[in-house]
């Protein structure tokens, strides 16, 4: 079986296929993927929230590639989309998704805002693990989670490859299953079939973005 037909079992055990609906804000975290931005700015134009915060430093995928923070960079794109800048918060201290969520809540509460629903935007093979971080961190806050609607084949372009994908979301899983026992995220059920595919890519080689 070609490593693909496991990667699309964890890709769609990934996405929370939540139906969007209006909030409180919307919260998009940073990454190396500008299409986040783009997803982020795309839902604010269609009136589900009246603000939209930025989160995000630099990371390991970014801190030797870009200059500026990721949330600077992103909302940018934001405002060359239509978002107005006044309607903006920028938090660019977070190097992590649960500094993200920490930094935010803080960001908005400074700017006495006390929002009780947002939707989270990140890249689509990080939904689950954005809500299980959110739900530790934030528990009384209601999070609907949203990603560029890309299929895993389409998902991959000149700047990630589909291997370099597949890398990542093996990751991603294995901190799933690890994370809350280090306090990071609530528990998800993984079911059988996707620890059975998370196995097999792990001894095809797919270990590039696993924890020790």
């Amino acid at each position: 079986m070609q490593p693909q037909h496991y990667a699309e079992k964890i890709w769609d055990y990934h996405h929370m296929n939540h139906t969007l609906e209006n909030v409180d804000c919307i919260i998009v975290l940073g990454s190396h993927d500008t299409r986040v931005a783009e997803r982020g700015a795309e839902i604010f134009l269609k009136g589900l929230a009246p603000l939209i915060v930025f989160s995000g430093y630099l990371g390991a995928f970014t801190q030797d590639a870009w200059e500026r923070a990721e949330a600077e960079i992103f909302a940018e794109i934001a405002v060359n989309m239509g978002v107005p800048k006044d309607k903006i918060l920028i938090e660019n201290k977070s190097t992590n998704t649960g500094e993200n969520v920490i930094f935010s809540k803080s960001i908005l509460a400074e700017a006495g805002i006390f929002p009780k629903k947002v939707i989270a935007v990140q890249k689509p093979y990080m939904e689950r693990r954005t809500y299980a971080t959110f739900k530790n961190f934030w528990p009384e806050l209601e999070v609907l989670v949203t990603s560029p609607l890309l299929s895993f084949w389409d998902y991959p372009n000149e700047t990630i490859s589909m291997d370099a994908v597949i890398h990542i979301m093996v990751g991603d899983l294995q901190r799933i299953m690890e994370y809350p026992q280090k306090g990071y995220q609530i528990s998800q059920e993984v079911p059988d079939d996707i620890y059975d595919a998370y196995q097999k890519l792990v001894k095809m080689g797919y270990t590039g973005h696993l924890i020790k």
